[in-house]
């Protein structure tokens, strides 16, 4: 909860305050590039979606309200419009270059078969992903890549935190059976 307020608070501070602005692209970046990322499955297209968020993020600021809704579903909301309005220009859908994905705790340097286990291990998850229906796939996307909490994901679906938590729950479920009839 306190970290809700805290970023609530600073992005009020953020459209006068450099330093705020600066704190919340750096703490929001990773997690709406990994969101957009997953659902476009393509690095150019996720780098050129996340900017716009982020242009409109920057460019709507003053009209951010915390009384309405957190700052996290609030950016999420751009950054899912973004998608949308993306995904509308661009019909074609392109193949994934699964290696492309951004893992910002990841190290700089794999051996070749790490590199390549890995490579193997995000194709697989992406591909039992891609099973899932476009509500279950979102909330696993919210939760894990974007790691949103709970409260956080049930405000921006208009659900219940304890929906949320059952349908993660079993999507969880399904994606491990996924992924281990693999």
């Amino acid at each position: 909860m306190a970290d809700i307020e805290y970023y609530n608070e600073l992005a009020q501070r953020a459209t006068t305050d450099e330093d705020a602005f600066e704190e919340l692209y750096e703490h929001f970046f990773p997690r709406v590039y990994n969101f957009i990322f997953a659902r476009l499955k393509n690095a150019a297209d996720a780098d050129d979606v996340t900017s716009i968020a982020f242009i409109k993020m920057n460019e709507n600021l003053e009209r951010y309200n915390p009384a309405v809704a957190a700052f996290s579903t609030w950016l999420f909301r751009i950054a899912s419009n973004a998608i949308i309005d993306h995904t509308r220009h661009h019909e074609k859908s392109q193949e994934t270059e699964w290696e492309e994905f951004f893992d910002p705790a990841a190290p700089e340097y794999q051996e070749p078969e790490a590199q390549a286990m890995t490579n193997e291990d995000n194709r697989e998850l992406f591909e039992a992903l891609d099973k899932l229906n476009e509500r279950e796939r979102r909330i696993v996307e919210l939760k894990y890549f974007s790691d949103m909490d709970t409260r956080a994901i049930a405000e921006l679906m208009s659900m219940t935190e304890g929906n949320v938590r059952t349908t993660l729950s079993r999507t969880l479920t399904k994606l491990k059976k996924f992924l281990t009839d693999v």
